[in-house]
């Protein structure tokens, strides 16, 4: 009874974060490994093997179950291990940020410890099964039973790949086979797209291309990714209140400073995450959807933005205040110069996670860039806004910026995230907080820039879905600069100002790269 029951638990476990709201539904394959070994002949050898290979079984579906329900909370999509197996370092980096190495390490011990301790009961449990030895007389009718609870549990997988439709329902669901056979196709799709993305990425219409972005009369162009920001703070009440104001405000700021502005939207290949799959889809114009494709595109001849600025004459750089660890990736990516967080000379104390705040960044880079008699063409991928959104600085006075030691209070101040991440409204609000900060840092960081560069703020990718709360991936896009390069892009119909709304055209956002280039190069005929 105990063995069957553990059984039941261990395969009725949902994959979605959803599935802990309600019951689970019966796990149709349950009956077909319970009644299988019940009547495995116990002449038969092979009892303890056999046992072994569905422990495996059952605990690796376990594992995937696991797998989905991190990254559809995390990312909104179901795991892959042909792509996502580099996101286990990545988790408990940002882990280990969140609540400290050693809590994060006893923790991943802990799990270990506790789905070895789950293996070993699995496998007592399918073992103890084979030792039971029904009554002859009962055992045909089990076998009826094994029979019909087989064809119920193809039943319902079939009808959940879509392969037939069955008049009615089944009463429970052969999940775990389903998922199975799910990641079967998906790691097959997976390996298909890679294939398909590096034929796609070695056919570049630019690739030899030089003089592109003439239009823009040796004006700085810069690109800044402002982290989490998606529809969510235009469409989400929780946000539009307070993000759509201070945009309005922005707006006044940026016209007295001698800026037009015009904003859209744009579809993000990610949400939740991965910010650099966002960043590598505007820059390449192909569809940077997972680590395999962006991983091949790095591996292609494709050429990006700043590739060709740079045979274009513009000096470039990637300002990325997030980069720790060594990236060798950067240095195919097409950048003269990367200032990474060690390379910003922040003297301040971290944010948590977040290495250093926005305003900051944007107050430090510039005098950090080697001379360079050329225009820029710069990635600035801000921060302060990724989660865990706790804490937040406030803006200062950017005269007292200094080493960055004067946001010190503000580090160590409030709840640590371990504790506001207990409750999901205090989460929303910090998340409110933080991208009203970016915001105001990256625009009146445009606003002061006399010189008047042609600007795109734009986000990466919306929030985790919790925390978005609505079911989209698009995020703004603002152009930014003199009215004279703003108004080379006037067919692109964005909407004029800081706010766009549902009117105004949504683009893929792989669709950015040559949108662009055909706007700013008059060898390209404009739109």
């Amino acid at each position: 009874m105990a063995a069957g029951l553990l059984l039941y638990l261990v395969l009725a476990l949902p994959n979605t974060p959803q599935g802990f709201s309600g019951l689970p539904a019966v796990p149709l394959e349950w009956p077909v490994l319970v009644l299988g070994l019940i009547l495995w002949p116990a002449r038969l050898r092979g009892g303890r093997e056999i046992c072994l290979g569905l422990c495996l079984v059952v605990m690796l579906i376990v594992l995937l179950k696991g797998a989905d329900i991190a990254m559809l909370s995390a990312l909104n999509r179901p795991f892959s291990p042909v792509v996502d197996m580099f996101l286990i370092r990545a988790g408990l980096n940002v882990l280990a940020g969140s609540i400290g190495t050693p809590a994060a390490w006893l923790l991943v011990a802990g799990g270990a410890l506790v789905f070895l301790g789950l293996a070993v009961l699995v496998f007592l449990a399918l073992r103890s099964l084979t030792r039971l030895s029904p009554p002859l007389r009962a055992r045909p009718a089990l076998r009826i039973t094994l029979v019909a609870a087989t064809a119920l549990a193809v039943a319902d997988l079939g009808q959940s790949r879509g392969l037939w439709q069955l008049p009615l329902d089944p009463p429970g669901a052969a999940l775990n086979a389903t998922i199975a056979t799910a990641q079967i196709a998906r790691s097959a799709t997976a390996l298909s797209d890679l294939r398909d993305f590096r034929a796609a990425a070695a056919q570049d219409p630019y690739a030899s291309s030089t003089g592109l972005f003439d239009k823009t009369g040796g004006h700085d162009i810069i690109v800044l990714f402002i982290e989490s920001y998606g529809r969510s703070s235009f469409d989400n009440p929780l946000y539009a209140d307070t993000h759509v104001p201070t945009l309005r405000r922005a707006e006044s700021q940026l016209a007295k400073a001698g800026y037009a502005m015009q904003s859209g939207w744009l579809t993000s290949p990610t949400a939740g995450g991965q910010s650099w799959l966002a960043h590598g889809t505007l820059a390449s114009g192909l569809a940077t959807s997972d680590q395999g494709r962006y991983g091949a595109l790095l591996a292609s001849d494709r050429q990006n933005l700043f590739h060709l600025a740079q045979a274009s004459g513009f000096r470039t750089a990637a300002v990325m205040p997030a980069i720790t660890l060594p990236w060798p990736e950067g240095e195919t990516m097409g950048f003269d110069t990367i200032l990474a967080a060690k390379d910003l000379n922040y003297a301040g104390q971290p944010f948590n996670w977040i290495t250093m705040p926005d305003q900051y960044t944007l107050s430090a880079f510039e005098a950090l860039l080697p001379p360079d008699p050329r225009a820029d063409f710069i990635q600035i991928a801000l921060i302060s806004s990724h989660a865990p959104w706790v804490p937040i600085p406030e803006m200062i006075d950017w005269a007292d910026v200094g080493d960055g030691r004067v946001f010190d209070d503000w580090a160590t101040s409030g709840d640590p995230p371990a504790v506001v991440w207990q409750d999901p409204d205090r989460v929303r609000d910090q998340y409110r907080r933080a991208i009203d900060y970016a915001l105001q840092a990256a625009m009146e960081y445009a606003a002061r820039r006399g010189d008047q560069p042609l600007f795109l703020i734009l986000g990466d990718h919306q929030p985790a879905g919790f925390v978005a709360g609505i079911d989209s991936r698009d995020v703004p896009a603002h152009l930014i600069g003199p009215p004279d390069l703003v108004a080379e892009a006037a067919g692109w119909g964005w909407r004029d100002g800081l706010v766009p709304d549902g009117n105004t055209p949504v683009w893929p956002m792989e669709d950015f790269r040559d949108r662009f280039i055909r706007a700013f190069s008059r060898e390209q005929g404009g739109i």
